[in-house]
C-alpha cells in the first residue's frame, strides 16, 4: 500500500476554540525554565536537560490543534492502550484546568490517539506502507481525570508517517457517560490538540528498534506543517527519562488550559 496518508499531512491549525497549554502538572506555577538541548548518544537517554521547553505562563490562551483523518469514536475508557505493542514506554501525565480561574478539573475524559512505531493507525493498517494485524484499537483510548485534574495515561513513544513529526492526538470531553462496553457516550468535546516531542530525544529513539525499522522518511519538528514552533503553548510535552537508554523511555507532562464555557 501507499506510504503517504490520505489526509493528514494537509493538516493546519484551528481556531475554534482557544486553550492554555502550559508545561508541567501544577497549574500554580506562573512559568517553567527552558534549557537548550543538549546532544544526546543513541544508547544513553537524553537527560531532563535535554527535553526542556520553552517557558509558558499559566492562563495564556492558544490555538486548537486539527483532528486530523485518523478519529475514531467510541473508543475504550482505560489507562493503558499499548495492547502489547512494541516500543519504548510513554507515561503520560496530563492536567486538566479551566483557563479562567486555572482550577483543576475532575472527572473530565482525556482521549488520546497515535501511530505505532511503525507509522500505523489502529483501524487504517497499511497507509504508511506496512503490514501488521489491525483490531481498530491499539493505542487510542482515554481517561478520567481525578480530582486534581490529573490523567495518567500508560502509552508508547509514538512513531512517524510521511509529511508529519512525532505526535499524539488528544481531546478532552466533559459530561460522558460511562458505558458497559467499557467506552464512553455523550458529553461535551472542550479541546482538541496535538502532543509534541522534544527532536534531540526524537532522533535518539529513531536510532533504537523498533522504530529504525520504519522506512518512511521521518519529518522533524521544525519541518511540521502543524507545530507552530509555540514550545509548550502549542503542545510540546516536558519529557523525563524514565532509565538511562532511551528505549527506557519517558514521562511526558502537560497541563492542559480548556475553556469550560
Amino acid at each position: 500500500m501507499t506510504e503517504t496518508p490520505t489526509k493528514d499531512t494537509s493538516e493546519a491549525p484551528v481556531g475554534r476554540r482557544t486553550v492554555l497549554i502550559a508545561t508541567g502538572a501544577s497549574a500554580a506555577a506562573l512559568a517553567v525554565a527552558a534549557a537548550a538541548p543538549a546532544a544526546p548518544s543513541p544508547t544513553p537517554a537524553p537527560t531532563p536537560a535535554d527535553a526542556a521547553p520553552a517557558a509558558a505562563a499559566v492562563c495564556t490562551l492558544t490555538k486548537e490543534m486539527t483532528e486530523g483523518p485518523y478519529y475514531l469514536d467510541g473508543q475504550l475508557v482505560r489507562s493503558d492502550v499499548t495492547e502489547g505493542k512494541a516500543g519504548a514506554p510513554l507515561k503520560l501525565v496530563l492536567t486538566v484546568v479551566d483557563d479562567d480561574t486555572c482550577v483543576p478539573i475532575g472527572n473530565a475524559l482525556v482521549e488520546i490517539w497515535h501511530c505505532d512505531a511503525l507509522g500505523e493507525y489502529s483501524g487504517f493498517v497499511g497507509n504508511n506502507g506496512h503490514s501488521e494485524p489491525d483490531d481498530g484499537t491499539f493505542l487510542r483510548g482515554g481517561v478520567l481525570t481525578n480530582t486534581s485534574g490529573v490523567a495518567n495515561i500508560t502509552t508508547l513513544y509514538p512513531g512517524w508517517y510521511r509529511g508529519r513529526c512525532v505526535h499524539i492526538h488528544v481531546k478532552v470531553h466533559t459530561g460522558v457517560t460511562l458505558t458497559s462496553d467499557g467506552s464512553f457516550t455523550g458529553g461535551r468535546e472542550i479541546h482538541t490538540g496535538q502532543l509534541f516531542f522534544n527532536e534531540t530525544i526524537t532522533a535518539a529513539m529513531a536510532r533504537v528498534s523498533p522504530y529504525s525499522t520504519n522506512t518512511v522518511t521521518r519529518t522533524t519538528l521544525a519541518q511540521d506543517s502543524i507545530y507552530d514552533d509555540g514550545g509548550a503553548s502549542s503542545g510540546l510535552l516536558t519529557l523525563t527519562a524514565l532509565g538511562s537508554t532511551t528505549s527506557a523511555g519517558y514521562t511526558g507532562t502537560l497541563t492542559l488550559g480548556v475553556e469550560t464555557s
